[in-house]
């Protein structure tokens, strides 16, 4: 492989039925030198894991089947307001949906705010109300997370031949905070490593880092609920007339019911079907059969 990397065998303490965990640093990621405390996880509800304490980036590898394998691949930055990591709803089920249709997903793991107890959660909602003291606190680790976001596309288009990738069909989707990473990775990398699309789901636009707009065309999809409870509509509403303005493909769902986070779970409201919405595009713009 043309870029230096680690594998590692173990994420955590569970398993991930074999699938190849990559670092992106040689040693510690620039800018976090001194951080020593541990990854931990949570499960506030059920099947859908938290990860907190998150120091080290890296991506899990999951290929698409051999009989399905089409060469396009998608990056997927969970969110969780850069203090947590939805990584099950927001990343891992979201992989294994794409590798139904024959895409190779990179679930990205990037650096996020430390936390001072075992309840990550009670720390950061009292800070969900007041997103400026949010923003600030957060700044440091937004302008890691989008490096680490970078690395990722440089590591994916490197070793896109060696994994039977096109490099002209790599993609970067994100939900809440991790469409706050997609998009600063969009706006932040140099023009040779920019996604080939995008995808923030119910993005916050307020912390996004860049203003490098791509040359080339670059198609986006983006979904949010009519009733997030943050308030984020107006976000993906905005960035929608941003891209569209700007001559690029732009396709934007608003959900009537859905709320914040929903990610892959069912709750039986309209937000349930923008995996459909999100594969009929992906067939459209030509990424899958």
């Amino acid at each position: 492989m043309k870029n230096v990397v680690v594998i590692v065998g173990l994420f955590l303490g569970f398993q991930l039925n074999a699938q190849q965990v990559i670092s992106l640093y040689q040693g510690k990621a620039p800018g976090s030198e001194s951080w020593n405390w541990e990854e931990k996880e949570t499960t506030p509800m059920p099947n859908n894991r938290m990860l907190y304490n998150v120091v080290e980036p890296t991506l899990i590898v999951y290929p698409a089947p051999k009989d399905k394998a089409n060469g396009t691949s998608v990056i997927v930055a969970p969110g969780g307001a850069f203090h947590i990591l939805s990584i099950d709803s927001e990343g891992i089920e979201v992989a294994k949906w794409l590798n139904e249709r024959g895409i190779t997903a990179f679930v990205f793991k990037y650096r996020v705010v430390r936390s001072l107890t075992d309840n990550p959660f009670q720390e950061m909602m009292p800070l969900m109300q007041d997103f400026k003291k949010l923003d600030e606190i957060n700044a440091p680790v937004v302008e890691m997370a989008k490096n680490d976001g970078i690395e990722v596309m440089k590591y994916v288009k490197n070793n896109a031949a060696e994994m039977g990738l096109d490099p002209n069909k790599i993609g970067f989707m994100g939900f809440s905070a991790g469409g706050t990473v997609t998009i600063s990775v969009m706006l932040s990398a140099p023009q040779g490593l920019k996604p080939n699309f995008i995808a923030p789901i119910y993005l916050y636009a307020n912390a996004v880092l860049g203003n490098e707009m791509p040359e080339k065309m670059t198609p986006a999809f983006i979904a949010v609920a009519s009733d997030d409870q943050l308030g984020f509509v107006p976000h993906s509403i905005q960035f929608y007339e941003k891209w569209s303005s700007a001559k690029h493909p732009t396709e934007l769902h608003v959900y009537e019911k859905g709320g914040h986070g929903f990610g892959m779970e069912i709750q039986n409201t309209s937000s349930d079907h923008w995996t459909v919405d999100f594969e009929n595009w992906l067939r459209g713009r030509g990424f899958i059969q």
